[in-house]
């Protein structure tokens, strides 16, 4: 369980493929304080570190993982964002992130308002009743509130901090970025369908 407070940005040195999928080695100042066997949410997956030492860690990605994430698009260079489990004794901030990709989006639109940008994010129809205004939800594992929504897109607002601490800065028009839905959404949803009713796309 994570939180989608990131803290660090690491860097993709080596994309290879493996018999689990891919190889992911990020360098990153975190990899000092990570062990084999450690999870580790790179860009919202959860995935289990297999090595690390002083100057960074490796990470497979299974074939799943690769066909509904974005990280089977990685390449060597990109920046992705790191968050460790949220340990037992923390305090919450963020909101509760599994590390389980729902679906990719794109991004859509970039624009900046005094300090602060506003970034619109393409999703997928199916996540439509999921989504839902002031509702939690991250997008390349950064936990952020939904300030608009329609069927097909949702805009964020993104402070100077996070804007600088993550890799949104260095996302492109078109890039694919990981979606989770919040979990509390997702069971509302589920329970609504159980009893019969059909849920409804956010307005």
């Amino acid at each position: 369980m994570f939180t989608g407070l990131i803290e660090a940005v690491g860097t993709v040195v080596e994309v290879e493929p493996a018999p689990a999928g891919l190889r992911l080695r990020l360098t990153t100042s975190m990899a000092p304080e990570l062990t084999p066997g450690d999870s580790l949410a790179v860009s919202g997956v959860c995935l289990t570190v297999v090595s690390a030492d002083a100057d960074g860690v490796s990470a497979d990605v299974s074939p799943e993982t690769v066909r509904v994430t974005s990280l089977g698009s990685l390449t060597r260079g990109a920046l992705v964002n790191l968050e460790r489990p949220l340990r037992a004794d923390a305090r919450l901030g963020g909101h509760f992130v599994q590390g389980h990709v729902d679906a990719t989006g794109a991004l859509e639109e970039v624009r900046q308002e005094g300090e602060s940008y506003w970034v619109t994010v393409r999703y997928p129809s199916l996540l439509a009743p999921y989504i839902v205004r002031k509702g939690s939800i991250a997008v390349d594992g950064i936990s952020l509130t939904v300030a608009g929504v329609n069927e097909h897109r949702f805009d964020v607002q993104i402070i100077p901090y996070t804007w600088a601490q993550t890799n949104l800065h260095a996302i492109r028009i078109g890039d694919p970025v990981n979606i989770e839905c919040d979990i509390l959404g997702k069971y509302v949803v589920r329970v609504a369908e159980l009893a019969g009713m059909q849920p409804k796309a956010p307005h």
